[in-house]
């Protein structure tokens, strides 16, 4: 019996600790499932495939056409040199080639174009992704904080609940007054009410990151039940270097400003001369046959063409509109130039913003931590003054509102700290799960 209690002991334990969500599951789940990120990924794909020498026009095109006919002719002549009634079978068959040797350039410049294009697929992909891994970091992180926020309001409750009951034997034998009890009758219900709200919170804290993994809004977990914020070890001067290099947003602005310049180019193309060259070959085979006395057999033609040529093309004029597509083309790139640096001018904003923040917070989460040990110490000391009656019950009360305050604030302080070391990551293009 005791082995069985102890099998089934562990098998709890195993299928609690098969529950337990950490951060890196979290993000894995949620790039799996994510519809956005998919999407995202297909249109990268899409990207890769076109960059590629037929899509930019370097190689020739190649078609075969073919053809098969009959024909019936029924005739009443009294020409000597009419074929009566007869019947003629055409097959004939064809292969092109058209292959373009010189477009001013263009094929150069295309091919180019779909490398960039790649590219900016990738940066596009790569900017979806770590929005969704910065959104899940948020909603566990959350998860967590008010997971600690639970606990503390059991740990007050539990506090209030001993006070209450200490009170209530105290006045069963008058040691207490009705005031007192009454006072830690109502300390119990407000950390009861605390209690309650905080067991809301959570629950939508979970509904919310389950529903962003693409789960069951109900779906049943548990995380790890602390938030760790490390220094940063690189200064601001560093972190921006990086950023200038990896941030995806930024790439994505500089990238839309080198596609703006091939455009340019590919808009000067046309004023060159299009040189093409141009080959065919083709069968044909018919035969005739007929039922009139002038035709002792059926007639067979077959015979073979070939073409080989060049064909230039140069546009002498056409409403000004490629000089007016040209002059489009460069102010849109002056355009994207203006978007490129107003992109970086606000990525070095918003990396220092985030950078002196984390900084600030840091020393905040230090300074919690130094106010929840003197907040319990001062909780203890008042507590065995309560209990031998050297400190009244307003006392002691304050001073256990005191800690959870703190200890509230603290977990607050850690929290907001670890976002902000998650987007300062992200900033730099080194976000990473930790």
């Amino acid at each position: 019996m005791l082995k069985f209690y102890a099998l089934f002991f562990i098998l709890i334990i195993t299928g609690i600790a098969q529950n337990i969500l950490t951060a890196e599951d979290a993000v894995k789940i949620g790039l799996k499932n994510n519809y956005d990120i998919q999407i995202a990924r297909n249109n990268q794909e899409i990207a890769d495939n076109n960059s590629s020498l037929g899509t930019a026009g370097f190689l020739p095109s190649l078609n075969a056409t073919g053809n098969y006919q009959l024909s019936k002719s029924e005739q009443e002549t009294n020409s000597p040199f009419s074929f009566g009634n007869s019947d003629t079978r055409n097959a004939n068959g064809q292969i092109s080639l058209n292959w373009t040797l010189f477009d001013g350039f263009k094929m150069f410049i295309d091919n180019s174009k779909y490398k960039e294009l790649a590219k900016l697929g990738e940066f596009r992909s790569r900017n979806i992704v770590e929005n969704m891994v910065v959104s899940i970091l948020r909603a566990y992180f959350n998860v967590v904080q008010q997971q600690q926020l639970l606990d503390v309001a059991k740990s007050s409750l539990a506090i209030s609940k001993t006070r209450l009951e200490k009170q209530q034997v105290k006045k069963e034998f008058g040691g207490a007054s009705s005031t007192d009890l009454l006072n830690a009758r109502v300390s119990f219900n407000n950390d009861k009410s605390v209690l309650l709200n905080q067991e809301l919170q959570i629950y939508i804290a979970k509904k919310n990151l389950n529903i962003l993994l693409g789960q069951d809004p109900e779906f049943q977990f548990t995380v790890n039940n602390e938030i760790i914020v490390h220094l940063y070890n690189l200064n601001y001067s560093e972190v921006f270097e990086i950023a200038k290099e990896k941030n995806s947003t930024y790439l994505i602005a500089r990238q839309n400003k080198i596609l703006a310049d091939k455009n340019v180019g590919l808009s000067k193309s046309v004023y060159s001369p299009n040189l093409a060259l141009n080959a065919n070959y083709g069968y044909t085979d018919r035969l005739v046959s007929s039922d009139s006395p002038q035709f002792t057999r059926d007639i067979e033609t077959k015979s073979t063409d070939g073409s080989v040529g060049l064909t230039l093309t140069f546009n002498l004029f056409n409403g000004f509109r490629d000089n007016l597509n040209y002059q489009n083309a460069r102010l849109e790139a002056k355009n994207q130039q203006l978007a490129m640096e107003q992109s970086l001018k606000e990525l070095e904003g918003l990396v220092r913003e985030k950078y002196i923040s984390f900084e600030n917070k840091f020393k905040i989460v230090n300074l919690e931590e130094q106010n929840v040990s003197a907040a319990k110490q001062n909780l203890q000391l008042l507590q065995d003054l309560f209990n031998v009656g050297a400190a009244s019950s307003l006392e002691f009360r304050d001073a256990q509102i005191n800690l959870a305050r703190n200890q509230a604030n603290l977990i607050s302080a850690k929290f907001q700290a670890k976002l902000l070391r998650i987007e300062l990551n992200q900033l730099a293009g080194l976000l990473t799960i930790e």
